[in-house]
């Protein structure tokens, strides 16, 4: 394992961890955490290793504004920035001297929308695809937001914040700005749904009321006929923690990697 670090075209650290399997290298796989997320999170360990353990190359890094190691403010998390360090990263990747293709990215809730970005942006370029519960459009989060959490959208417009503690890290409260929902509404994988023609691997937990399954049905269903699977997780959340989850999305995911490079 080798701690690596880049700029972002904003003149941000990004820190990830570069790791090479013990097995005959078949590609690189670039891996993202989602909001608030960070790359030592169980569930994005689980989907780094069920990659590696098929041979491939992993760059597992920590997005800007987070709890990671990377530079800024939780704060100021977007999905736009969240993109755009995606971006960054995959384009310093492929000119690495380690990079072997094909490059496969997986990314967890806004870590799902930037690698399915990125593989609608640059098609050509991404072998592999692996969007877990992804943030489908900002139009299809505010509908489940107010189905999940009734007149919260309305308070925290009015206040101009939102608080709650972290799941992942006892003791940090995160404050989350009414401008981050606003910029969501920027964001929307399903008119360049087209461009996804590399095999696609979806999956989502049955109980996950922030990304629903019936809104990644609909990215399913608008990503074109071929080599695109989706998988639905009995009793799953959106955030995967409990072992059996974990251990649900490693081997789902797992299986369908070796049926790609088989």
């Amino acid at each position: 394992m080798e701690k690596l670090s880049l700029k972002n075209r904003k003149g941000q650290n990004i820190v990830g961890l570069l790791e090479k399997p013990n097995s005959e290298v078949k590609g690189t796989v670039i891996v993202l955490h989602g909001y608030g997320g960070f790359k030592e999170q169980p569930h994005i360990q689980a989907m780094k290793q069920a990659f590696m353990d098929n041979g491939f190359i992993s760059f597992n890094f920590d997005a800007t504004n987070t709890f990671g190691e990377s530079d800024g403010e939780y704060e100021k998390a977007t999905i736009g920035l969240h993109y755009e360090d995606f971006e960054d990263v995959a384009n310093w990747v492929q000119e690495q001297e380690w990079f072997q293709s094909p490059l496969a990215v997986v990314g967890h809730s806004m870590g799902g929308y930037a690698v399915a970005r990125y593989a609608e942006d640059y098609p050509n370029k991404v072998g592999l695809c692996a969007p877990i519960a992804p943030v489908v459009s900002g139009d299809l989060s505010w509908e489940a937001h107010r189905k999940a959490h009734p007149g919260e959208l309305e308070e925290w417009k009015k206040t101009g914040w939102v608080e709650s503690a972290s799941a992942s890290i006892p003791g940090v409260i995160k404050r989350q700005p009414w401008s981050h929902m606003e910029e969501r509404l920027d964001h929307n994988l399903i008119p360049d749904a087209g461009k996804l023609t590399m095999p696609v691997f979806l999956y989502v937990g049955s109980e996950d009321d922030g990304i629903p399954p019936e809104h990644v049905q609909i990215l399913f269903d608008a990503i074109p006929i071929g080599n695109k699977t989706l998988v639905i997780a009995d009793g799953a959340p959106h955030t995967y923690r409990t072992e059996k989850d974990i251990q649900h999305l490693y081997h789902s995911l797992s299986e369908w990697i070796k049926k790609q490079i088989n």
